[in-house]
């Protein structure tokens, strides 16, 4: 059974953002990020509303027909960026979400430090699928297009995971741990990958 898959577009803006609030709500990152439950609930759909906002302006997002499951991409070129708009990011997510909290800056700046710069690549922002959904697979088969165009193209692709679960399922798709985690102060790591395009 194949996945229906459509490019999300700004009507789409804020169900996309709550998949994402809903996915990620319990993940170790989100957790370090807003370590109150109920202080989450009420600013987490914000804090990933910002990486829509993103993707929908610079990238694209993949999006099941269904709602079940949307992936966030960016085609990033080679060579440092000095691009104001994407030095703003880290302090917008702070800003729009929860402007007391400096973790919500925080995160965008230690991962904005260790992305790679010498190849141009597709980076996957997040992906995220319905929680009643998950392990049906479905994130798998919304990354492969993706992932089969840059094999065909001799692109590589780039993300960091955000938990041991979601890094074990990206190895099994041909990223690989760049060898230096991303560790949040007091927080749990992030693990930035690279996966290489296969002949």
């Amino acid at each position: 059974m194949g996945l229906d898959i459509r490019q999300a577009g700004p009507s789409d803006r804020d169900a996309v953002a709550r998949l994402l609030d809903e996915a990620f709500r319990n993940d170790p990152v989100s957790s370090w990020v807003f370590p109150d439950p109920e202080h989450r609930r009420a600013v987490h759909g914000k804090f990933l509303g910002v990486f829509v906002d993103v993707a929908l302006e610079q990238g694209r997002i993949d999006y099941a027909v269904d709602g079940s499951c949307a992936a966030l991409w960016l085609r990033v070129p080679a060579g440092e960026h000095e691009d104001e708009d994407e030095e703003d990011i880290p302090a917008k997510m702070r800003a729009v979400a929860d402007p007391d909290n400096e973790r919500c800056e925080l995160v965008g700046r230690l991962t904005g430090e260790v992305h790679p710069t010498a190849e141009e690549h597709e980076y996957l922002l997040m992906i995220a699928v319905d929680p009643a959904r998950q392990g049906e697979g479905l994130g798998t088969g919304l990354m492969r297009p993706v992932l089969d165009a840059c094999d065909r193209d001799g692109v590589p692709a780039y993300l960091e995971a955000s938990s041991e679960r979601s890094k074990r399922l990206y190895e099994r798709l041909g990223w690989e741990f760049t060898g230096t985690a991303v560790q949040l102060p007091d927080g749990p790591p992030m693990w930035p990958m690279w996966r290489k395009p296969r002949g």
